[in-house]
């Protein structure tokens, strides 16, 4: 299952309606009549996503969700309210409440769906970095101090330099924000930009119909903007943007004209979920330094990926979610090595990591287990995916040969892979035993030949 989501809607119609709709894109669902049931359900499930409806009876939705998140336990799990008319007081208490959206009936399906993958998104790669932070704490890192939050900086890039300054007298009055003015050229260019926005609020069409779309993708392909929060103003509501915009990297999609007061309550809640991110990436690089780090190949080092797995672990025996552990070893390496010389087989081991990192999620973890070893580890990834990671790790190691600068030459490489299956309904296998497994499997394939990805034919728990 993709994930799982909590349904919160007094009308049962409502809520049947939604898990079809949700069950048919492959998500699980658990349903909740009140607000009280909700917030019960939400604490003991912990769901990837609360949907909840504006009229609950018991408990308003902005109290709920205000409620969600203030609570240790439900904080990181994102909450959409779909609301059943379009009074703005109510979606504009709902979003300062801390909702990560509002949707107004009827919902469009394919907006709806949209919405959830992104929100699944940025729960997944929240919840990795509290991962990797609970990782570090269990080796014994400090935490890193708290840093000083400027005002953030906010960009706007509108059709007109009139529209423009029309939204940024909307914003000025009741904004805590850095504001400034960027063409959609200028925005690209971070030479002259200096230091990148921490925001954007970008018009769907700026001087063609979609263009302010196509801004996103490339402002998230460059390295200075690719954590920004970017907010799309769909001026002309055009359903069918929403969707594209957020597949392509949107934090959020407005619907309508601009809203100065909307605006900046998304802008504050996506700016501070921005922050504690990027905090969290910056504490975990601080932290870590050489301590758990490969020097030659920058990857996570053994010590650091054990312990890793253990969180995966907990993770999966709460959700219920399998994970999958991979071995990986490059074939006669040490051919390369008395060949070539070390350095090549440097160079060669460098490019399998990048290679290997390119070609994963952001929720995966590669690590050097030892010399020419790596381990890999897919959170929430059954059988039938890990299989195919697996051969597609091992073709882009071998379909292309490591190219060494040192001495101009290409070097065919190729990997052998064995891979183990655990599923998180029963831990009591210890994460020694699946490594184990995974390495008998590589073992295999090595001895059928290399080049090949194995199986352990005993699944873990």
């Amino acid at each position: 299952m993709p994930g799982r989501i909590l349904i919160a809607d007094p009308t049962a119609t409502n809520r049947i309606i939604l898990k079809v709709r949700l069950g048919a894109a492959r998500y699980e669902t658990i349903q909740a009549s009140g607000g009280t049931e909700a917030m019960a359900e939400a604490r003991a499930e912990r769901p990837d996503l609360v949907i909840l409806s504006a009229q609950l009876g018991d408990i308003g939705a902005t109290d709920l969700c205000s409620r969600l998140k203030n609570d240790p336990l439900t904080r990181a799990i994102p909450v959409l309210i779909i609301g059943s008319d379009s009074n703005r007081a109510d979606r504009l208490a709902g979003l300062r409440a801390g909702a990560d959206d509002y949707l107004i009936k009827p919902v469009d399906e394919m907006t709806l769906l949209a919405i959830v993958r992104h929100l699944m998104r940025t729960r997944a790669t929240y919840d990795e970095f509290a991962r990797r932070r609970e990782t570090n704490a269990a080796l014994g890192f400090a935490e890193a101090g708290a840093g000083f939050d400027r005002p953030a900086k906010v960009a706007l890039i509108a059709p007109s330099p009139e529209t423009s300054l029309a939204w940024r007298r909307g914003l000025a009055p009741i904004g805590s924000f850095t504001l400034i003015g960027l063409t959609r050229s200028s925005a690209l260019d971070t030479d002259t930009l200096g230091d990148a926005p921490d925001a954007f609020v970008i018009a769907a069409d700026l001087h063609s119909p979609g263009d302010g779309l196509r801004l996103v993708s490339e402002l998230r392909s460059h390295p200075a903007t690719r954590y920004a929060v970017i907010l799309i103003q769909n001026e002309a509501d055009d359903i069918a943007s929403v969707p594209l915009a957020l597949d392509l990297g949107a934090s959020a999609v407005v619907p309508g004209q601009f809203d100065g007061e909307e605006v900046q309550a998304r802008l504050e809640a996506l700016i501070a979920r921005k922050r504690e991110t990027d905090a969290l990436r910056e504490s975990l690089d601080q932290q870590l330094g050489l301590a758990v780090r490969d020097p030659l190949t920058g990857l996570f080092n053994r010590r650091y990926a054990e312990a890793y797995l253990t969180r995966i672990a907990d993770e999966a025996a709460r959700t219920g979610q399998p994970f999958a552990v991979m071995m990986l070893d490059l074939d006669r390496f040490k051919t390369v090595n008395d060949t070539f010389g070390h350095r090549v087989g440097d160079e060669v081991l460098i490019e399998t990591a990048r290679r290997l990192t390119d070609n994963l999620r952001e929720i995966d973890l590669v690590a050097r287990h030892g010399g020419e070893e790596f381990l890999v580890a897919l959170p929430e990834t059954g059988i039938a995916a890990a299989r195919a990671t697996a051969e597609r790790l091992r073709r882009v190691i071998a379909d292309m040969p490591m190219r060494s600068t040192s001495r101009a030459i290409d070097v065919p490489v190729t990997v052998s892979i064995g891979v183990s299956v655990c599923y998180g309904h029963d831990m009591a296998t210890e994460m020694s035993v699946l490594i184990d497994q995974a390495d008998t499997a590589l073992y295999a394939s090595k001895s059928e030949g290399r080049n090949l990805v194995t199986l352990s034919d005993q699944p873990a728990a």
